[in-house]
This record gives C-alpha cells, sequence and structure tokens, in this order.
C-alpha cells in the first residue's frame, strides 16, 4: 500500500515538474526576448537623438567657424555695424533654439552680438569656456556645462580668434537653449517611467527627460550608472538611478565628435509588464493541468499522505514555538549541541547571536499582550529572512530572547548578519513610544569560537548573552561583539 501510493505520487509529481519546467523555460526565454527588445529600442531612440543633436552641432560648428574665417577679413570689419553683423551671422541668427552669438575680445568684453548692432555691455573673462581657449590654443570647439545666458539656460559653443601671430584675440560664443534638449527628448517615447539624458564626459548633466529643472548642471560623475559610461563608446547595463531609486535598463553612446554621452533607459518594471501578463496567463493554465495529476496521487495516496502529515505535525509542535514559528528552546539545545560536536570535530568556527528585544516589557505594559505577541512574531520574521543558509538556525529562547545558530561563520559574517537583523528589525518601524527610538528595536550579542577538545558550549552561550547586555548598556539597538571572540 505505502509503496504503491509513493509510486503514483512520484509519478505525478515527474510528470507535473517535466510541465512545469517547460513552461519555466518557455517563459524565461520570454523574459529574455522582452530585455532583448527593449535594449534594441533603446538603442534605436538613442541612435535618432544623437543624430538630431550630431548634425545640428555640427551646422553650429559651421556658423561658428564661418564668423573666426570672416573676422580675418579686414573689408568686412570695416563695414557698417548692421551690415557686418548680416555679413557675419546670417548662417545661425535665424536658427531655432539658439540664443546669443556673441565675439569676445581678448579681456572678454563682447564687441559684437549677433542680436545687436551696437553690443550690449558685458564681460565673459572669468567663464570656464572663455578661459579654457586663452590657455590652450590648440583646443578647437568647446562645450561648456550649463549655464545662464540671456535669462535661460543655454549650453555655450565657442572657439578660439588668434592673431596673425598666433595670439590670443577672443573667442566666438554660440549658445543653445538648454529647451531645444527639453523638446527633442520630449518628442520621443520613453515608456511610463523611461527616461533619458545627455550628459557630458566630465559628469554633468545637461538635460534629462523627465524634465526638473534641479537636475541641469548637475553633476553625476560619482554615480554608480555613470561608471558604465567610460568601459566602453556604448553599451547596455542593468542598474538603479541615483535619482529616483528606480531600478532601469540603460543604452548608452558616447558622442564620437563631441564630449557628450547620450542614455536611454526604461524601467524593468515596464519592461516586464506585458512578460508578467503572459506569465500569469500561462502559469494559471499549467496549474490548472498541474492541479489534475496533483488530485489524483491525493485521491490515490490520501491515507499515507494523513498518517504522514499527522507524524510532520506532531514533530512540529515538538519541536516548534507556537508564537513565532522559530525552533523552541528544546530543540535549540539539540541543534546547539549538535553544531558544536560538528565544529569541534572539524575545527570549523561557529557563531552565536543573542538577540533581545529593547524595553519589551514596557511595550507590554503600554500596549497590550496581544500588541506583544504580533511584535513577538514581527521580530522572528525579521530574523529569519536576514538568514539564508540551511545550516543557520533561529529559536525562540524565552520571552522576548532569541538564538540564532550559524555554523561556519567567521566574527564578520556573524557581525553582518547580527547588524542585518537589528536594521530589518528598527526597519520595521513599529511604534514603541517609551523607547528611546521611537519604534521597537533590538540589540544583539555576537560570539564566535572554534571548539577546543576541552571548551564548553555554555561558555560559549554566556558570552554572547555577556554581549548583549554590554550592547544594552551601551544605548541599546546595536550589535556588540564579545571580547574573548
Amino acid at each position: 500500500m505505502l509503496s504503491t501510493s509513493s509510486l503514483i505520487v512520484g509519478v505525478c509529481a515527474a510528470i507535473a515538474m517535466i510541465m512545469v519546467g517547460l513552461c519555466g523555460i518557455v517563459l524565461y526565454q520570454g523574459r529574455q526576448d522582452a530585455m532583448e527588445h527593449t535594449r534594441d529600442t533603446l538603442r534605436d531612440i538613442s541612435l535618432i537623438a544623437q543624430r538630431d543633436i550630431e548634425r545640428n552641432f555640427e551646422f553650429y560648428e559651421l556658423s561658428l567657424q564661418a564668423v573666426v574665417d570672416v573676422l580675418s577679413d579686414p573689408n568686412v570689419t570695416a563695414l557698417p555695424p548692421r551690415l557686418r553683423r548680416l555679413v557675419l551671422f546670417d548662417r545661425a541668427v535665424s536658427a531655432k533654439y539658439l540664443g546669443s552669438m556673441l565675439v569676445l575680445d581678448a579681456a572678454g568684453n563682447i564687441v559684437l552680438d549677433s542680436a545687436h548692432d551696437t553690443p550690449h555691455k558685458g564681460n565673459f573673462s572669468d567663464q570656464p569656456y572663455f578661459v579654457v581657449h586663452r590657455d590652450h590654443p590648440d583646443l578647437g570647439l568647446y562645450i561648456s556645462d550649463p549655464v545662464r545666458l540671456g535669462g535661460g539656460s543655454s549650453i555655450a559653443l565657442t572657439r578660439r580668434l588668434s592673431h596673425s601671430d598666433g595670439s590670443f584675440a577672443g573667442i566666438v560664443l554660440l549658445s543653445i537653449n538648454i529647451e531645444y534638449f527639453h523638446n527633442l527628448f520630449a518628442g520621443l517615447s520613453l515608456g511610463p517611467r523611461g527616461t533619458m539624458s545627455l550628459t557630458s564626459r566630465n559628469g554633468v548633466m545637461i538635460m534629462r527627460q523627465p524634465y526638473d529643472t534641479r537636475n541641469i548642471g548637475r553633476n553625476v560623475k560619482g554615480a554608480s550608472t555613470f561608471a558604465h559610461f567610460q568601459t566602453a563608446t556604448e553599451g547596455s547595463f542593468s542598474e538603479t538611478s541615483s535619482i529616483d531609486g528606480t531600478r532601469r535598463l540603460y543604452w548608452f553612446s558616447n558622442f564620437p565628435h563631441y564630449p557628450l554621452i547620450i542614455t536611454v533607459a526604461a524601467a524593468e518594471q515596464d519592461i516586464y509588464a506585458a512578460w508578467w501578463h503572459r506569465t500569469l496567463l500561462i502559469g494559471s493554465l499549467m496549474l490548472t493541468f498541474g492541479s489534475a495529476f496533483v488530485a489524483l496521487s491525493i485521491l490515490l495516496g490520501i491515507q499515507l499522505r494523513r498518517r504522514m502529515r499527522a507524524e510532520s505535525e506532531l514533530q512540529l509542535l515538538a519541536r516548534t514555538d507556537g508564537l513565532t514559528g522559530l525552533n523552541n528552546r528544546r530543540s535549540l539545545g539539540e541543534i546547539l549541541e549538535r553544531e558544536w560536536r560538528r565544529a569541534r570535530r572539524n575545527r570549523s568556527v561557529m557563531s552565536l547571536l543573542f538577540v533581545d528585544i529593547d524595553r519589551f516589557k514596557a511595550y507590554n505594559d503600554t500596549y497590550g499582550h496581544q500588541a506583544g505577541d504580533d511584535a513577538l512574531t514581527a521580530v522572528a520574521r525579521c530574523i529569519s529572512a536576514s538568514i539564508r543558509r540551511p545550516a543557520d538556525t533561529a529559536a525562540r529562547y524565552g520571552g522576548e530572547e532569541f538564538v540564532v545558530v550559524l555554523p561556519e561563520t567567521s566574527t564578520t559574517g556573524a557581525a553582518e548578519i547580527a547588524e542585518r537583523i537589528r536594521g530589518a528589525i528598527s526597519g520595521c518601524g513599529i511604534e514603541h513610544a517609551t523607547s528611546e527610538y521611537g519604534r521597537v528595536t533590538a540589540s544583539i550579542g555576537v560570539v564566535s569560537r572554534v571548539p577546543g577538545t576541552n571548551d564548553d558550549l555554555s561558555a560559549a552561550i554566556k558570552a554572547a548573552d555577556e554581549a548583549l547586555y554590554y550592547a544594552k548598556s551601551r544605548g541599546r539597538n546595536r550589535v556588540s561583539l564579545s571580547e574573548e571572540t
């Protein structure tokens, strides 16, 4: 009877696993296809925007060079102001999104203005785009960071003017309104949470869509995303944005002829939206078919399953704390003895964490025992979520105390896990008005030992307990390492 039921259950389970496996492969491939399709789309959008910017910048560069060339002709400089202005600036004066086009002398003063026959007064000798040309004769075209020109945000394109002997004679400046990049990016479909940005290679942001004036001129060189831009001329990666915390797939491209980087990104939530819908549909169908096999195994092996379930529940009740679902003190003793012997036999390190909820009696007195039970349950969940290896074990030691057993875990690793538990408990934000932190927190003592032949487990437990109370004496809500560790 037992053998036959087990065989039936095994065959049905194998068939269900094969079905689920095949379904999983297909769905996984669909997920990969969604990612690849998005990557291709991002590359296309990036290319469209990049070509538009390059085409306009080439025009602007030609306009600057034309002014440089014409200014070398003494016949032009001798013309009346209005005619001279038309000759010098005819290529760019009517271009959309262009601001001022200025000629500055060697002292940084405005001597010619595309908008006025008589230029207004102004001196730009302290501006980076002026200083860089003065100090670097062979620089060529320079693209500035966002600046305030003509009352709005712009970037300045500049070229050097030189006397016949090569000495510095000033610069020609052309300002491009930031609105150009704003309108260009806004016209491209990026998805509900998509972003697009233009950044200089020194990390200064020129434009970002969705548009926010606070991002213009922001230096993102220290962001984790920016580090990827320096690894290749173009490519893609997944990263969490330093601006809004959204994880996205990025495509970036370094301009070949200008010190600019364009980035297009789609939120992973948007990328997988359709895939998730399809997955839920197919998964529901697979669940329906799989249920037929499971039902067959249940009908034929119901008695065996009932008996095994009853035995399992009895074992679980005997070893589990009824409130928190963690191991109880009885099973903890067995686990400690077993892991201590194993560590002694293998000469490996074993770590213990003593976790104690801060000011728990005051919490119970303030909020009642039902709230106290809820808090204990929440703390137990935090502890369980913070230990990930199968060999790691958590147990309720008694009252508001918990113990975590970490076989083959060094002091450093144990301290990291303890800090993760402490942070998770504090991060739950459970109100605790009588605590100095205003929320439920926990103190944790840590001890790590490599058991010797005559070492006693109780000494390690005592050391962990002492470390716990040292943490409490230092102000609670902290992790303390045993001095004997």
